[in-house]
């Protein structure tokens, strides 16, 4: 990684630490506001992000939670490096205008499309086929998004989601069986960061 990006993750995770001191609870959350937290993955989920998307090297990446942007650098280098892009979507603008921010200071901004709306609506709307999603948003949508995004997917596609080692959280289990029962499909749980449910689907 080059010194740009370096730059910009030194100063997530500055923020990340700044925010470990704060309440859990913010205002605005799920239906608006202006909910600061960042939530973000850690520094050990962002370089295995990096280095499975550098791997895989697919020229779409999809992400669904851009949030403030932390995943979304790990992704765009990835992205960057082996002459792909990534698509990512929130649900809110401010924090899509931040992600944007942070990755034109990272250098990466041309290898990053931005989308802010309604998952499910903009999934619907791709026309891309990504190769492999990291899905990080709100828990009970991890099952619509992966009914909605599953028929747009290229052929051995991996997904990636995020949080599933929290198995009370509402979705998480309901995630799991979905992605599980899909035919020909290849999934395990890791034990990086607070779990990664990894799936890949067949070739063919």
């Amino acid at each position: 990684m080059d010194d740009r990006v370096l730059a910009v993750l030194d100063l997530y995770h500055a923020r990340m630490l700044a925010e470990r001191g704060q309440p859990r609870e913010a205002p605005g959350g799920r239906d608006g506001g202006q909910d600061q937290r960042m939530r973000a993955i850690g520094p050990d989920t962002g370089r295995f992000l990096n280095t499975l998307a550098r791997g895989i090297g697919a020229p779409v990446i999809l992400e669904i939670g851009t949030s403030f942007g932390y995943s979304g650098i790990w992704l765009a280098e990835a992205a960057r490096a082996t002459g792909g892009r990534l698509v990512t979507m929130e649900l809110h603008g401010y924090k899509s205008a931040y992600a944007r921010e942070m990755s034109e200071r990272a250098g990466l901004a041309d290898h990053v499309d931005f989308r802010v709306g309604d998952a499910i609506g903009l999934i619907g709307a791709m026309e891309d086929r990504p190769g492999l999603v990291f899905l990080d948003c709100w828990k009970d949508l991890y099952a619509p998004c992966l009914a909605a995004f599953l028929p747009k997917l290229a052929p051995g596609a991996v997904i990636v989601a995020d949080n599933m080692m929290r198995p009370v959280e509402p979705g998480i289990a309901e995630y799991a069986r979905a992605v599980r029962a899909v035919p020909g499909i290849g999934s395990v749980l890791l034990p990086v960061g607070t779990g990664l449910e990894i799936s890949r689907l067949p070739t063919e």
